[in-house]
């Protein structure tokens, strides 16, 4: 986390005292005066008042547990003799790559997060196993890789690939693996130590989180935990109660498969080409322009919308399934289109809004996330919009 991060002292800790300060400052700074100075104070205040919600609602859930163990309430072992709210605290300091890797391992945002409060409500029942001196990320990482597992474990999902939908076309070539609980990531929650592009393995590009998921949870954990967390082998196996040869030989065995799964020559366009063609894709579709997206799209083009079952390969066919929905001669018109841009999983985004005809409101439809190679789309993956909150968009405009 970013040592600039509000209510943070230098080096990243997040504290108590100091979130309120900074609420505090930041309500004293707002001004009715200029409206974009005003809505980005409002933004900023709200981002602090967030994080102490979530450290108070820790500090709760903790207090609740407090009797756990222990004879006296908020009373823990001397390594970590912490009152609730100074471990709600620091754990709220790590929240963000718990959060991060709780997501490499499931691939759904919403469970990310669900983990990420279970892994700290672990945490403080088992404080008495933290070590003095030891890192409380390692320590944290190891609680919530086996909070992971045991819901990897409950659910068992497995990814599948695409079938063909009765009375269609447009499936042409191999059919892609469906992962029907695959949902975004908000590049602005990614910690400083995520955005590393050199890190085998350490971007979050959809391709990479769908092929994690064929993985089995142990062997994909073992990946992460060492490849991309950098875990020693030691760590690595008591995190996962496993032999060091029991890692050694699950890392050989994720490695190769891993790389069968991943597309061959990924090449990475500048943010300024992105945003380039996401500012064209955008306009394309509020201009019902069909034929000024199709000059942006690839030939072999892939278009998903987990987890609904619809696919297109190819530029013919995806122009063919997205034509009625932009002419507004249709009797399937369903309305005029507004875009917000956005980042997600290291890749351009837009928020995607309809006005139906007879409103005169924009209402939240879709997240697109577009991959972007040689100037042209490649991909469209179109999310379900609940999560555009967590990207910092509206539901409405």
């Amino acid at each position: 986390m970013a040592s600039t991060d509000a209510g943070s002292r230098p080096g990243g800790e997040v504290t108590v005292e100091g979130l309120i300060d900074d609420i505090g400052r930041g309500a004293a700074e707002l001004s009715p005066g200029e409206p974009a100075a005003l809505y980005a104070g409002v933004a900023r205040l709200a981002a602090s008042v967030d994080r102490l919600r979530r450290v108070a609602r820790t500090a709760r859930d903790a207090a609740a547990d407090d009797n756990h163990g222990y004879g006296e309430p908020g009373v823990g072992p001397p390594e970590l003799a912490l009152p609730e709210a100074a471990f709600a605290a620091l754990t709220e300091t790590h929240r963000r790559a718990v959060l991060v890797h709780c997501y490499r391992m499931t691939g759904s945002y919403d469970d990310a997060e669900d983990l990420v409060r279970e892994t700290f409500l672990r945490a403080w029942r088992a404080r008495d196993t933290f070590r003095a001196g030891a890192s409380v990320r390692t320590w944290l990482y190891r609680i919530a890789t086996n909070a992971c597992l045991d819901l990897l474990r409950r659910t068992a999902r497995r990814p599948h690939d695409y079938e063909p939908l009765p009375g269609t076309s447009g499936h042409a070539g191999e059919p892609p693996a469906r992962v029907t609980w695959l949902q975004p990531y908000p590049d602005d929650e990614l910690p400083e130590a995520d955005q590393d592009p050199g890190v085998p393995y350490g971007t979050l590009e959809l391709p990479l989180l769908v092929a994690l998921q064929h993985l089995p949870p142990r062997q994909r954990a073992a990946l992460i935990l060492r490849d991309v967390l950098g875990l020693s082998p030691g760590e690595t196996a008591e995190t996962l109660d496993l032999t060091p040869v029991s890692v050694d030989g699950a890392l050989r065995r994720a490695r190769p498969a891993l790389r069968d799964l991943l597309p061959d020559g990924r090449t990475r366009e500048s943010p300024e080409t992105e945003a380039a063609v996401l500012a064209r894709y955008t306009a394309a579709v509020a201009a019902l322009d069909l034929a000024a997206l199709g000059g942006l799209l690839a030939d072999d083009v892939l278009f998903t919308a987990p987890p609904n079952p619809s696919w297109r390969r190819g530029r013919d066919d995806v122009l063919a399934f997205l034509r009625p929905g932009m002419d507004a001669a249709s009797p399937a018109f369903p309305g005029h289109w507004r875009h917000l841009p956005a980042r997600a999983n290291g890749q351009p985004a837009a928020g995607g809004y309809l006005r139906r005809p007879g409103t005169n409101v924009h209402r939240a439809q879709a997240l697109d996330v577009l991959r972007v190679e040689g100037g042209r789309i490649v991909e469209i993956t179109s999310f379900e919009p609940h999560l555009l909150p967590a990207f910092g968009l509206p539901l409405r405009l």
